[in-house]
């Protein structure tokens, strides 16, 4: 019998996903009470884990990692992995941030849904180690689906969890877990795998060229890299282009203060927004490439109206951009 197992509570870090739903799951069968907590970024779709929990049936918090996550990014002590995810640090202020809620909240041990050897950058031994060192959490941490490949942490040695019972998962399949999520009635999870966007080459690229000229980007500017084709236009500025209809919206949204539009008159064209400090000559380029994006002629010139987000506005008459001359600007 587990040594406390009726007054024990675990805190389960839950992404939504798959593996951290079988890990809070495997711990509840042992009879613990179990709290889910979820951390945001702003480079992690935010799903809606209302009925994953209520699959569950356990008590959900939601905590947003926002300036604090913005620096580990910027400059993590580990390094990126292929992009500019920033992997053994970002676990590592999460579960800093998760030992401060778990006097909170009363609960005595964390639960990941970590697999080992699933992720090559944060999820093998030596990486394993350094985050639960870095974070304080040395044998705090309970990883259920890897824990036989793993050594006992003070909660397996304690007697507060039942070692046998814990799994030996590793690599990158989830055949398993798909399985176990059937064995246990559980559907509500998002996806097998999970994305964070900081993986993405494309968005990574984006988040670098913004890092290097704008060194404290708003959670507007971060929101802003999500959307449209992205365009260079000096060490101060830049434009997006919508691409579609759902994006002109989106960009319409994300305009503020001190952002210019641009619209070509009599012809169907995308919203653009162009950000900071612009020339005379970037406000030409910027209408360029407008026009070159709408259904003007591109052999004349054309009307477009360039409007602040205040109500100023001008007309400027251009020849759409080449696609020679755009080349070296596009960001991604």
């Amino acid at each position: 019998m587990l040594v406390g197992a009726r007054s024990m509570k675990a805190l389960a870090l839950l992404s939504g996903g798959l593996d951290s739903a079988i890990a809070a799951k495997i711990v509840l069968e042992q009879g613990i009470e179990v709290e889910a907590l979820n951390f945001t970024t702003p480079f992690i779709q935010q799903n809606d884990l209302t009925s994953l929990t209520d699959e569950l049936d356990i008590k959900l918090h939601v905590v947003a990692l926002l300036e604090d996550y913005l620096e580990v990014v910027k400059c993590p002590k580990h390094g990126y992995g292929s992009n500019m995810n920033p992997c053994i640090d970002c676990r590592i202020l999460m579960l800093r941030k998760a030992k401060g809620h778990m006097d909170e909240v009363g609960a005595s041990f964390i639960v990941t849904g970590e697999v080992l050897g699933q992720r090559p950058m944060s999820q093998h031994k030596d990486a394993l180690r350094t985050i639960d060192r870095e974070s304080d959490m040395e044998g705090l941490v309970l990883r259920p689906l890897s824990a036989k490949f793993l050594p006992p942490t003070s909660v397996e040695m304690r007697g507060w969890v039942d070692r046998e019972r814990l799994l030996s998962i590793r690599g990158r399949s989830r055949k398993e877990q798909i399985a176990l999520a059937s064995s246990y009635k559980i559907s509500k999870y998002s996806c097998p795998s999970g994305g964070c966007l900081l993986t993405d080459p494309g968005f990574s690229r984006r988040l670098r060229d913004l890092f290097d000229h704008c060194p404290h980007p708003s959670l507007n500017d971060i929101e802003l890299l999500k959307v449209g084709r992205h365009f260079r236009l000096s060490p101060t500025s830049k434009l997006v282009v919508g691409r579609n209809e759902g994006e002109n919206n989106r960009l319409e949204g994300l305009c503020q203060e001190g952002d210019v539009t641009f619209e070509v008159l009599g012809h169907n064209c995308p919203v653009s927004i162009a950000r900071g400090i612009l020339s005379r000559d970037e406000l030409l380029v910027s209408a360029r490439l407008e026009a070159r994006y709408s259904d003007a002629p591109k052999d004349r010139l054309v009307d477009v109206r360039c409007r602040t987000c205040e109500g100023q506005a001008t007309t400027l008459a251009v020849r759409p951009i080449s696609d020679e001359e755009l080349r070296d600007m596009r960001i991604n």
